[in-house]
Parts: structure tokens; sequence; C-alpha cells
């Protein structure tokens, strides 16, 4: 699916320095879920990221209603004690903070929203090779799977669509969240204004 000028983008996130920092782009269309583009990248800090953003938003012309992170962009740097958040509202970034949920949790939540997935088949490319890899661990020994999924290059990509699914419906605008009901989610995912 293309880009659709209409409609708001938002971007969903796994963080990584060492790791892979992965980012699903993706507009809600009716009940459709349409990713109109995925990018990853390692070893870059979070002013790389905010100028990627920044450069798909001028050569498409897209308007971003909402960036959704996982919960460690509130972890601390040893460096300058700032969080992650702190240092990305600097750069422009305005973050909410999806809460911290099982793995499993997150699996599910995947499988539930995933009918309703449509992808760029060329700007998705390699977030769509990643899903499609993505899979649990295997134990030789006992010739079972394992609940945990396997660690790979593929994980990330995995982890941000997992931010993707476990949040989608608190921010659908059909969703009917009232102005109380938005505090108190706030509140709990430690959102900050």
């Amino acid at each position: 699916v293309p880009y659709d000028p209409s409609v708001p983008v938002r971007t969903y996130w796994d963080l990584g320095i060492g790791d892979s920092t992965a980012i699903w782009f993706a507009q809600f269309v009716n009940k459709e879920i349409h990713l109109i583009k995925y990018y990853e990248n390692s070893g870059e800090g979070l002013s790389h990221y905010a100028r990627v953003l920044d450069e798909y938003r001028k050569t498409s012309g897209c308007v971003y209603d909402l960036h959704v992170a996982p919960h460690d962009i509130q972890a601390r740097e040893l460096t300058t004690g700032k969080t992650r958040l702190e240092t990305a509202r600097r750069l422009g970034l305005s973050f909410r903070v999806a809460p911290r949920l099982s793995i499993e949790s997150g699996i599910e939540a995947v499988r539930m929203l995933l009918h309703r997935c449509w992808f760029d088949e060329k700007n998705c490319d390699l977030g769509v090779k990643c899903l499609s890899n993505y899979r649990k661990s295997y134990d030789d020994k006992n010739r079972v799977y394992s609940d945990k999924p396997v660690h790979d290059s593929t994980s990330h990509c995995a982890d941000a669509f997992r931010v993707l699914a476990m949040t989608e419906g608190s921010f659908r605008t059909d969703a009917g969240i009232d102005d109380d009901t938005y505090g108190r989610m706030k509140n709990m995912w430690g959102w900050r204004a």
C-alpha cells in the first residue's frame, strides 16, 4: 500500500545502540493498518533516527501524529544521567511509552492484529522478511520448541511490531477513548507531556 497523504503517520519503535533500532511507519485507514515504511539501523544515536524521520517527512510530505517507544526509553544513560525519552524530546521527538508486557502477550497481540495489516511491498521488504523469519528457539536435546523466540537479526523488527500491536487500540480515534481514560492511561504507562 502506498502512503496516503490524507492520513497522519505513526511510528512504532524498538531501541538499540549495540543492537538494531527498528521503526515501523504506519497509517490507520478505517480498520486497516497500512505499514508504509520500515527502517532499521544499528550503532546510531537518537539524533540519527530523528533525521531519518525528518527526511521522510520532507520527501513524503507526511504529518506525524504519534511516536510510540518501548518502556526502555525511560532508562537513564550513565554518561548524561538523562533518560532516552528526555534526549528524544530535545531532538523534537515526543514519544508515548508502551507498557511493559511479556513477549508472549506481545506475540499474541500481533497474531490478533496481523489480518488487518497491509504492507508496502518495496518500503517494508526488510520488515516483512524479518517478521516472516521470526521464530521460536528449538531445543535439540529435548526435541521441543521453547516458549522464547530466537534473539537474532529478526528480533528488533518483531519487537517494534509488538509495540504497535500492544498499543494501537489505545490511540485509535475510533476507539472511543475519552479524556479521563487517556489521563489514566498516561499515568499508568508513564507518558509525560
